[in-house]
């Protein structure tokens, strides 16, 4: 049986936090290692309980998210740390991700996202809320050309299923996420993926949106 998953809850008001508690540990493969109510705190609690996964609230007193996820990052490089706050202001994102956090959700997503982020970050991946993902994306618009001169039409057409999947990825939807939206297998999904990266020339799917979004697709 796979081990659980660990995780430490960093967030200066006790009734969030143990309403976090209760949604995580319905998880059989999650359990709450610990909490913290600033980020001072945080730094201490992680290096008695070493967690996988540290959920990080933003604005605290004594030390915010930020500065506490910066200085976990420099001490304990492997340290995975996913943002959950009720703010979704550009400085609060980009500060958070450049500090090293590996994710960064509002709070006002589902018991059941919550955990499947925590899965991903325990895992290593990268996951980013559908709102905080268009300010990420326009950021990229703004840092990295396009694959493709903006004016060069795709040499193969996106099919129409091709072009719903191009949304979804736009709003920051995992594969297992857009399968569930369009009631597909997500090998399908994961095909269509392939295919669009094909079509539009691009590397990964930032680039296939920033392509898109050039051609006016999306």
């Amino acid at each position: 049986m796979a081990e659980s998953i660990r995780v430490l809850i960093v967030d200066d008001q006790r009734l969030m936090r143990e309403g976090l508690r209760t949604l995580l540990e319905l998880e059989s493969d999650i359990v709450v290692a610990g909490e913290a109510d600033n980020g001072a705190a945080a730094l201490g609690a992680y290096a008695r309980l070493r967690p996988d996964v540290v959920l990080m609230d933003i604005r605290m007193p004594e030390m915010d998210g930020v500065e506490a996820t910066r200085r976990l990052r420099k001490q304990w490089p492997q340290a995975r740390v996913l943002i959950l706050t009720t703010f979704d202001d550009d400085a609060y994102v980009f500060e958070g991700l450049r500090a090293g956090a590996l994710g960064y959700l509002l709070k006002d997503v589902s018991g059941q996202e919550l955990a499947t982020a925590v899965r991903t970050v325990a895992a290593g991946g990268a996951l980013i809320g559908p709102s905080v993902a268009q300010k990420v994306l326009g950021e990229f618009a703004r840092l990295v050309s396009p694959p493709q001169p903006a004016g060069e039409p795709l040499s193969e057409p996106l099919s129409d299923r091709e072009q719903e999947v191009l949304q979804l990825i736009a709003q920051g939807l995992s594969n297992p996420e857009i399968a569930a939206r369009l009631h597909l297998a997500e090998g399908t999904v994961k095909n269509y993926v392939t295919n669009i990266l094909q079509k539009t020339g691009a590397r990964d799917r930032t680039q296939a949106v920033l392509r898109a979004q050039s051609l006016g697709l999306i």
